[in-house]
């Protein structure tokens, strides 16, 4: 970053690094990677046990005999029956923003880790719980963009919605998304409450919203609007112009957001009243997301034309609950003891 007629400038390379390509020694069949993994998987199940007792008695070349038995006894009916290979691995490139992504779930689940530790929940809950996390903030956040954003040009080319390395992330998405993952992770854990969990869930989301935002002002992208505030700035690798650098913005709300949420927890001696740490995530997070979309540039064409953007409309009904949970549902002056 560089800093230009008292603005800063922005033009630093997305890509980290960069791996030229390197072709193979011999083609991999890409369907005989599928069947490998399928046999390392059984064969685990079989002869690794599950006990880490009994696990610690298994000699150590038998795993790496798994998985190398597995990859090879699943290329080789491909040598007779032929199929699509893999030939070349590269170029490899590593982003910043990919970068922050895994910032953004690491430090996301120690965080949330912690909290249902402190709750009493099992190693094991809680890595049940990353996956059903994961998956949803992915998925919802694909589904979000394309959904609210540009449904009409994913109807005329579905091949192109799994295609996340195309870029398009909706927020909105990936909150609607973990909320459902929540509830599914409810139905089938026991001695465990939708709010009691979200409660212990949200301070990580804020975490990770922090990092990928960060990943969004390295990308240039999520731009404002121009303007001639002292903190603009110049992204040189979309335009000249001074900007409000909306992204960060937004990350710093929720480092404020998660600043409340952990006073509140530790207020209630970490047990805070149900709800309150999702109500009070809902309203201040979602709050500051629609303030701060006065800023940014439209995400879409269609929104020129409204008062409010996508992002704002998507806001008030979050805020709406969050508001609702916090005045007629949370028991702030009786703590619930929990077992």
């Amino acid at each position: 970053m560089q800093q230009t007629d008292n603005y800063f400038v922005w033009d630093t390379d997305p890509i980290i690094y960069s791996i030229p390509q390197w072709e193979l020694p011999l083609p991999i069949y890409t369907w005989g990677l599928v069947i490998g993994a399928l046999l390392i998987y059984l064969a685990w199940q079989k002869y690794i046990p599950s006990d880490e007792k009994q696990r610690a008695s298994v000699p150590a070349w038998k795993p790496w005999a798994l998985i190398f038995g597995g990859i090879i006894a699943g290329q080789l009916p491909f040598l007779l029956i032929g199929g699509p290979t893999i030939d070349s691995i590269g170029p490899i490139e590593p982003r910043w923003y990919g970068l922050m992504f895994a910032c953004a779930f690491i430090f996301g689940y120690l965080l949330g880790a912690k909290l249902l530790r402190d709750g009493g929940r099992t190693q094991d809950e809680i890595d049940l719980l990353l996956i059903y996390i994961l998956i949803a903030t992915v998925v919802g956040a694909r589904l979000g963009h394309v959904i609210f954003y540009d449904l009409e040009f994913y109807l005329r080319n579905p091949q192109l919605i799994p295609a996340i390395w195309r870029g398009g992330l909706a927020s909105h998405g990936a909150a609607v998304a973990i909320i459902l993952a929540m509830w599914l992770y409810v139905k089938r854990t026991p001695r465990m409450t939708f709010f009691w969990l979200a409660d212990r869930v949200v301070p990580a989301v804020a975490v990770g919203g922090m990092f990928i935002r960060i990943g969004n002002f390295f990308n240039s992208e999520i731009l404002g609007h121009a303007t001639e505030v002292p903190w603009a700035v110049i992204f040189a690798n979309i335009d000249m112009v001074p900007r409000h650098p909306s992204m960060l913005y937004e990350s710093l709300s929720t480092i404020v957001v998660l600043a409340v949420l952990m006073a509140i927890y530790y207020k209630y001696d970490k047990k805070p009243p149900e709800g309150s740490l999702f109500g009070s995530f809902l309203v201040l997070l979602f709050t500051g997301r629609f303030l701060i979309e006065f800023t940014k540039l439209h995400h879409a064409d269609f929104e020129a034309a409204w008062t409010f953007n996508m992002g704002q409309w998507l806001s008030l009904p979050l805020v709406a609950f969050g508001a609702w949970l916090l005045i007629k549902k949370v028991k702030w002056k009786a703590r619930k003891i929990e077992k």
